[in-house]
């Protein structure tokens, strides 16, 4: 290629860079829009985690070329630069159209070669310089997706350039160079289809330039050879032979193509493009009308709109209407242009000639005359044919510059169209900007489109304002009453407002216009696949109510009956399944979207979640690998099959567990769940610290996550560490009043630590208010009452306590000692001691020495995990508590106190030995 420039001097190169550099600054800071939201952020063959081998599968927007939904442009190698600015930009915006900027510049740069071929410098000067500031590029220059245009242009004038060298000394064939336009005119068309034509424009080069021939001697040899008065000139002969070695390699990726595309062309449907659906001769008066529209905005670039389709161009649905005197008018001028280029010899027939093919062969693919295309006018794909349009300008400009007369004019006008047209680049790259900007500024051009009151909804859906967003809903429907994606996007956007009457109407009125089914009557009808999506939403709509369950089930296999391929419709109703606790079914419904899409991590996801419903942990955690086996990243997948691993219990997968955990955060750093999770596998190595930081990250992301706060706490009181529990028990009572376990361990903490009777007591009471039957509260608030030295309620308390939990050891053998406690302080009343002495000796040695009849310290752990309940899992580990007693220590027998002095000391080693049994020791 740079060889090919190497007549391109720098100070013209430099032109031309700063020429573009000041049209298309601004377009750095446009971010995705229109088409770039499909080919680019939707696109997963951008990401490196997707085998290379999936972009010569699928199409430009991702989609496996196999499925019907498929638009089947086939262009890899453009996504594949797609994937290189994802590798090391990932998604800023900036790297994308900068990489457009400077494959614009190479295609100006190129072409100023091309020029030269056919143009005087200062006139290819001229056609380069108005090729990189007309308005009409700013579509495939500004819109990243429009790079296939940028891409294949590149390699189109490479491949013609090459070409142009293939004529040697005496009119000999050069192989190389020609062998060398094959291989380009490959590598174009796998940027975009378009690049085949170049091979027409080759053939029309090497018969009217190369070989000199024009029309008129070409009919004259014909007939001589015809009468057998001649025969066929050596150089004629070598002209057919370069050219059927031409049109064999273009026949050859011809049929590559087909087999490619699968022998299918691509389903479209009547909104795209009107007129291929119409009847004749609506339909070739519409067709031959949009050549002068395309005509115009060459010409006339002042309106300029990023849709075309729908209602934007009125059906020409007779020959009276008027609209076909420009069809007239362009068909006349665009004829005395070929017969002037065809019948006379000469320079500026030969010039004509090259731009009259560079406008009209490429632009043949998408011009619906022999196949209809998924459009009705198209800005991007005027950038080749605009070449030919530049030809054309530069050259009328030199032979008007050339008269004296008109030659300050020529100037004047030629710095005004390059100004005008440079400062519309400017300022319609700013259009570009945003979805928002992009769509309300085709508004202004043209009201008519349906599609584009649908995409300023879409964008002002995007920014959560849903009443805006309802509004130009609406009013699309208003311009199209038929167009059913307009009554889909009302019904959602009432769903998003909760008003689910209103949306169900919606949605109604969108089935209304599917085709209906007619008894006896058997028909075939193509059905868009969006569409097919009203019978989704409307399903999705009413399974909210219980009691619809069924009507919900009977909508998704209307639509599976439709189109039995429809895949969605088998995942939402293997999700709807698994609501009507219908597991098994679900799981059918799972693997016949399998069969169609093995693939699809989702699908493997989903079928996970069938298995854990079935109890089948082992083939639910096989099928959440196959989901990340295919998409690695898949965060749920990596969530949920984290938790199942940690929810096994077995050692060996808290490692892997750990790592998932660990990327799931990377994926989602605000999501207090994924750091909880990884506080709780800490918990379970016994690295304290490691889950203390896990869990206050959570907390601090989500300052009321219940299980985090009293696993924190928890967490604090196993480690010695309970006066550091308090705080965090106190907010998590705060947010959650009624959280019991929070209240026992809170309690407890008060009785042990803080010395604090009256707050354990609150707490244990506020237990009994919300559960008057919950057995650790009730015998809780047992041991505040010892505390309180009030054996007889405390007797009475733990009898009650044991009548709820009748099987509880701890509670009959704690009653036990609160009654040998009452049965020795009876019978130390009843003793010969004076009274006072004894009792100020029990009363001291209870002061100075008695603690909280307690459990031993509770092995505690919880889990709490909230996952969307219509794509994930969440599993409890329930709070486990387990209460035990130290071995109770054999009472020695009272022996007989013979004076006071040995009965208060044998008083005293007997409360001694009582408050050890109580205390555990």
């Amino acid at each position: 290629l740079l060889e090919k420039m190497a007549d391109v001097s720098l100070k013209e190169a430099a032109l031309i860079v700063g020429v573009v550099a000041a049209c298309y600054w601004n377009s750095l800071f446009c971010g995705f829009v229109f088409d770039d939201v499909s080919a680019i952020l939707d696109n997963k063959d951008l990401h490196p985690s997707t085998p290379l081998k999936n972009l010569f599968q699928n199409d430009f927007w991702g989609t496996p070329m196999s499925e019907e939904r498929s638009h089947k442009s086939y262009r890899p190698l453009t996504v594949l630069t797609f994937r290189l600015n994802y590798l090391f930009s990932e998604l800023n915006a900036v790297s994308y159209h900068f990489l457009n900027l400077v494959f614009h510049v190479v295609v100006c740069v190129v072409f100023l070669k091309v020029c030269k071929l056919f143009l005087d410098y200062r006139s290819s000067i001229v056609a380069s310089l108005l090729f990189a500031v007309h308005p009409i590029h700013t579509e495939a220059v500004t819109g990243v997706v429009g790079r296939a245009e940028l891409l294949s242009s590149i390699f189109f004038l490479a491949a013609f350039l090459s070409y142009t060298k293939s004529k040697g000394p005496d009119n000999t064939i050069v192989w190389t160079p020609i062998a060398v336009t094959v291989f380009l005119v490959a590598v174009a068309t796998l940027c975009k289809e378009q690049g085949i034509t170049v091979v027409g424009i080759c053939c029309v080069y090497e018969v009217f330039i190369a070989q000199g021939y024009t029309l008129p001697m070409l009919l004259d040899t014909a007939v001589q050879i015809l009468r057998g008065k001649g025969s066929i000139p050596f150089s004629m002969l070598q002209t057919l032979l370069k050219l059927i070695v031409l049109m064999f390699s273009t026949l050859l990726l011809v049929v590559v193509r087909v087999q490619v595309i699968q022998s299918q062309l691509p389903v479209f449907t009547r909104f795209d493009n009107p007129a291929a659906v119409s009847p004749s001769p609506a339909r070739q008066l519409t067709f031959n009308y949009l050549l002068p529209v395309n005509a115009w905005l060459l010409l006339n670039p002042s309106e300029l709109c990023c849709d075309w389709t729908m209602g934007t161009i009125p059906l020409v649905e007779s020959l009276l209407d008027v609209r076909n005197v420009a069809t007239l008018t362009f068909f006349c001028f665009l004829g005395s242009l070929v017969v002037f280029s065809l019948r006379y010899p000469g320079d500026s027939s030969k010039t004509v000639l090259m731009a009259l093919c560079l406008i009209v062969l490429p632009f043949i693919p998408a011009s619906n005359l022999f196949f209809p295309v998924g459009f009705v006018v198209a800005e991007r794909v005027l950038y080749v044919p605009s070449m030919g349009f530049c030809i054309l300008v530069a050259h009328g400009w030199k032979k008007l510059s050339n008269k004296s007369v008109l030659r300050k004019f020529s100037w004047i006008c030629l710095a005004a169209v390059l100004f005008t047209h440079a400062l519309k680049t400017l300022h319609r790259n700013w259009d570009w900007e945003s979805e928002y900007t992009l769509f309300m500024s085709a508004l202004k051009v043209n009201k008519n489109n349906a599609k584009l009151w649908n995409n300023v909804g879409h964008a002002l859906e995007n920014e959560k304002n849903f009443e805006r967003a309802l509004q130009f809903f609406i009013q699309a429907t208003q311009v199209q009453p038929d167009d059913i994606g307009a009554h889909m996007n009302v019904g959602r956007t009432y769903k998003n407002l909760n008003k689910t009457k209103e949306a169900e109407e919606s949605y109604m009125i969108a089935k209304s216009l599917m085709p209906q089914i007619i008894p006896g009557k058997k028909y075939a009808a193509r059905v868009a696949p969006n569409h097919l999506n009203v019978y989704i939403n409307l399903a999705n709509l009413i399974r909210a109510n219980e009691s619809r369950l069924e009507e919900a089930d009977q909508l998704y296999r209307q639509a599976i009956s439709m189109r039995p391929d429809f895949k969605q419709a088998y995942i939402s109703r293997g999700e709807l399944l698994l609501k009507m606790n219908k597991p098994l079914k679900a799981k059918e419904a799972y693997l016949r979207a399998l069969e169609l899409d093995r693939t699809n991590a989702d699908l493997w996801y989903n079928l996970a979640i069938v298995y854990i419903e079935l109890k089948d942990p082992t083939e639910a955690l096989k099928n959440f690998n196959r989901a990340l086996e295919l998409n690695p990243t898949h965060k749920l997948a990596l969530f949920n099959s984290a938790l199942l691993m940690q929810e096994s219990g077995e050692a060996r997968l808290r490692p892997e567990a750990k790592q998932r955990l660990l990327h799931y955060v990377k994926e989602e750093p605000q999501d207090a769940n994924g750091y909880f999770n990884l506080g709780m596998l800490a918990m379970d190595d016994k690295k304290d610290m490691e889950a203390e930081a896990w869990m206050k990250k959570a907390i601090s992301l989500q300052p009321n996550f219940r299980s985090a706060l009293f696993n924190l706490a928890l967490l604090y009181s196993q480690t010695a560490k309970e006066l550091m529990a308090l705080p965090i028990l106190e907010d998590l009572l705060r947010y959650y009043p009624d959280h019991t376990k929070g209240l026992i361990l809170k309690g407890d903490i008060l009785m042990n630590q803080k010395k604090d009777i009256i707050g354990a007591k609150m707490c244990f009471e506020k237990i009994l208010e919300l559960d008057p039957n919950n057995v650790q509260g009730k015998h809780n608030l047992c041991v505040v009452y010892f505390e309180e030295q009030d054996l007889i309620k405390a007797e009475k308390c733990l009898v009650e306590t044991l009548a709820l939990a009748p099987h509880e050891e701890y509670i009959q053998r704690h009653l036990n000692i609160v009654r040998s406690k009452i049965a020795s302080l009876s019978a130390t009343e009843q003793s010969s001691l004076p009274a006072d002495e004894t009792a100020t000796a029990a009363a001291g040695g209870k002061k100075n020495s008695f603690h909280n009849l307690k459990e031993v310290k509770n092995k505690q752990k919880t889990t709490q995990t909230t996952v969307d309940k219509n794509e994930g899992y969440s599993k409890n580990k329930k709070l486990t508590e387990k209460n035990s007693m130290d071995k109770e220590i054999p009472r020695r027998s009272t022996q007989e106190i013979k004076d006071i002095e040995k009965k208060r000391v044998a008083a005293l080693k007997r409360l001694e030995e009582i408050e050890r049994i109580l205390n555990g020791e």
